[in-house]
């Protein structure tokens, strides 16, 4: 732990802290323990004594009572302590992740290619001026009603954002996910327990008078959908596919992908989501990775897969794969997509367990999660325009969503 902690650039000593703390735990449910045995000898004497001897009981059994409860005290103290510092280590990074921050990350594959703009003879232009000129993108009634990084999809926006919805249901459930819809509002635990309340709590939005959180992505939702509930071994995985908005504050990035609709604060997403038994959750995880490849493949976008490293991962990952789309643009690789191992680091939060039956034997045990982020809607949208973009100003439609959008070929500018 203390090398997880080291390779994620966070606190080392917090894992002597909360060493420190559990064995105050366990002295002070021993001392509990044997006060608590000593009280209940004592209170079997009282009935049997007379005279001085009983007063001298009852004397010692009025102390033993508070001694009593100054043990329970410092039992629940200790108890709270080491749960607060447990909840702020993230999950134990696996060996194999590239150690170090943002730009760190370990290039596994390409796949597609990358236009040359220049030898078909027109500079490329950005997803907010072809969302313009397409009438699909509003951000500036969307400023005027809500602010910056919030935006309008119109017309053929909207119907785009439907379609690739529909397209991405539709894969995952031919791939086996049950699809859900999911609250957009979770309780304090539920976004505890899946660590989006660490590092993360300065992008999430909190509803102070209702205590409620409003969530990020469907991972939290899903992961919560079975918290405190055994599942059977027989019957994993289970697999998910949760449609929902998602909120995020953005904090830290100012300055940052101003432009346009590439990173707001509101925006609706499809994402993965698996409850597997520990021992498949590495093959799990190539698994979520191989059907994000195959939808961004089916969208005919150039991408790259990387290993994120360990200052990026985020608290409950013990690795992470992105996918990158090539922003024409920008001139370089954006994320679109990430899966993300989770080991059993938030069944454990969530008190979320499996049982298994061997040799006539029962076990309950955690189970492990994993998430993966199959469709977030601006982003692909960005990099659809930018991609497909044709000299004209209109935008060639993917053939996998042609089905979804009315058998569209070709979206076309609008004369406003």
């Amino acid at each position: 732990m203390r090398a997880s902690q080291r390779a994620r650039g966070e606190d080392v000593a917090l894992v002597d802290a909360l060493l420190s703390a559990d064995e105050r735990r366990r002295a002070s449910s021993v001392r509990f323990d044997e006060l608590r045995n000593e009280q209940k000898s004592l209170g079997k004497l009282i009935p049997k004594a007379a005279g001085d001897e009983k007063a001298a009981l009852l004397k010692k059994a009025g102390e033993l009572s508070a001694a009593v409860k100054a043990a329970d005290a410092e039992q629940d103290q200790a108890k709270e302590e080491t749960q607060s510092l447990l909840l702020k280590l993230g999950n134990i990074v696996h060996p194999d992740v590239p150690v170090g921050g943002e730009e760190d990350f370990t290039v596994l594959e390409t796949h597609g290619t990358i236009r040359d703009f220049a030898a078909e003879g027109f500079e490329p232009k950005d997803h907010l001026e072809i969302g313009q000129a397409l009438a699909a993108i509003d951000v500036e009634r969307g400023a005027k009603v809500s602010g910056s990084r919030f935006y309008y999809l119109t017309g053929i926006g909207a119907l785009l954002e439907l379609a690739l919805v529909n397209a991405a249901i539709a894969q995952a459930t031919e791939a086996g996910f049950t699809p859900m819809l999911t609250p957009a509002l979770v309780r304090p635990h539920a976004m505890e327990g899946t660590g989006f309340l660490g590092q993360a709590a300065e992008n999430v939005y909190h509803l102070e008078k209702d205590d409620y959180y409003l969530v990020g992505t469907s991972e939290v939702p899903l992961a919560a959908y079975h918290m405190d509930e055994i599942l059977d071994a027989d019957k994993l995985p289970v697999r998910y596919a949760g449609f929902s908005p998602c909120f995020r504050r953005e904090a830290g990035t100012y300055g940052k992908d101003t432009r346009g609709i590439f990173r707001v604060h509101q925006f609706d997403k499809v994402e993965m989501f698996s409850y597997v038994d520990p021992e498949d959750a590495q093959a799990e995880h190539q698994r979520l990775l191989d059907w994000e490849k195959q939808w961004l493949t089916g969208l005919e976008l150039p991408f790259q897969v990387i290993d994120v490293a360990t200052g990026d991962l985020g608290a409950s990952a013990s690795r992470k794969y992105d996918c990158e789309a090539w922003i024409p643009t920008q001139g370089k690789y954006r994320e679109l997509t990430s899966a993300s191992n989770c080991d059993e680091f938030q069944a454990r939060r969530l008190s979320v367990r499996m049982r298994t039956n061997k040799d006539g034997k029962q076990q309950v045990k955690p189970l492990a999660t994993l998430n993966g982020t199959l469709c977030a809607v601006p982003r692909t949208i960005v990099a659809i325009f930018e991609n497909h973009q044709q000299a004209d100003g209109s935008v060639r439609v993917p053939e996998m969503l042609r089905p979804y959008l009315g058998g569209r070929e070709i979206l076309e500018p609008v004369d406003r």
